[in-house]
């Protein structure tokens, strides 16, 4: 099943943190890395009195449900050390789980798509680069983008390789 991802982090070393997380999840025999979209330096969002992070996003085909491919996203944020302070906060890492083939879905501990992705230009912008005509709560992520702030976002690197030498 092709699902896609939001990475984002702003303590450290971000872009490394995501790049890895990345590498470690096209590493496994269950999850495979399509497509990752460029890397963006984004404003912060909803606790706005930290530093600046860095967002990207990904595909990934995997045979793993819905529940146990963010298992594995916690886990690798485990890893690396996520701290879950405060909602919003700094973070090192983040890893979302967005979409989820065709599923919707309202559970305690998932809801596909992601509840608030079609508010958030550091997750549309990035999804856009690699899936602007996915239909998200049936409309094109492109349009969703269209109808979002993204002031203040900007291309940090425009390779879309970034991942594997990072």
């Amino acid at each position: 099943m092709r699902a896609t991802l939001g990475l984002g982090g702003n303590l450290d070393n971000p872009v490394r943190a995501m790049a890895l997380a990345l590498r470690t999840l096209d590493g496994r025999d269950d999850v495979t890395v399509v497509a990752v979209s460029r890397v963006y330096r984004t404003p912060p969002w909803g606790k706005t009195d930290q530093s600046f992070f860095y967002n990207s996003c990904a595909a990934v085909d995997t045979t793993l449900s819905p529940e146990a491919l963010l298992d594995v996203c916690l886990e690798i944020e485990r890893e690396m050390k996520r701290v879950r302070i405060e909602r919003w906060g700094p973070r090192t890492i983040d890893i979302d789980v967005l979409t989820y083939g065709d599923i919707e879905q309202t559970e305690p501990l998932l809801t596909i798509p992601h509840p608030r992705m079609t508010e958030r230009g550091f997750v549309l912008m990035p999804l856009a680069d690699f899936a602007a005509d996915l239909m998200v709560s049936g409309r094109k992520v492109a349009d969703w983008l269209g109808d979002v702030d993204v002031e203040g976002i900007e291309i940090s690197d425009e390779s879309h390789e970034w991942w594997r030498t990072a």
